[in-house]
């Protein structure tokens, strides 16, 4: 039999030694919405960095499938759309989506003129500092908000 180390042995004898902790709760991990939003939109800035280098840029995502019996995870490809359009003037304009919707900038403007097309991952650029400095913050919020509900009218 292996010999107790003293100091085991001192507290085994002395159940006490639990007295000298300070016990408290765990805290929860609070969400926070408003970095979760930023977080997700710069991301999906530089997914569309990434696909204006490469057109054929694929997002892959990991799901489950059920294979005989057993959930098993598979990755796929997701395709990314771009958020960028060519104006017929052959300029650009560059648009931000938050889901569905797209992000408005100012009252009725939700895309930005961009001159050429090498000047596209400076304007991303540009959308990803404003983002981090909490500048679209208002606007994500109001991309994400449900639309007001449908009331019904009664023909008179």
């Amino acid at each position: 039999m292996a010999k107790k180390e003293p100091a085991i042995v001192a507290i085994l004898n002395n159940m006490s030694a639990l007295r000298s902790l300070t016990f408290t709760t765990i805290p929860k991990i609070g969400a926070n919405p408003t970095l979760d939003r930023r977080g997700k939109i710069i991301a999906l800035l530089e997914e569309q960095k990434l696909l204006l280098k490469d057109s054929n840029y694929t997002r892959t995502v990991r799901t489950w499938v059920k294979k005989e019996g057993q959930l098993t995870p598979v990755e796929k490809q997701q395709r990314i759309l771009p958020w960028w359009r060519v104006n017929a003037d052959g300029s650009y304009v560059l648009f931000v989506r938050s889901g569905s919707k797209t992000i408005e900038f100012e009252k009725g403007k939700n895309a930005v003129a961009v001159p050429s097309f090498d000047k596209v991952p400076l304007v991303i650029d540009i959308l990803i500092t404003a983002v981090r400095n909490g500048e679209l913050d208002d606007q994500l919020a109001q991309a994400k908000k449900p639309p007001p509900a449908m009331t019904s009218r009664r023909a008179a």
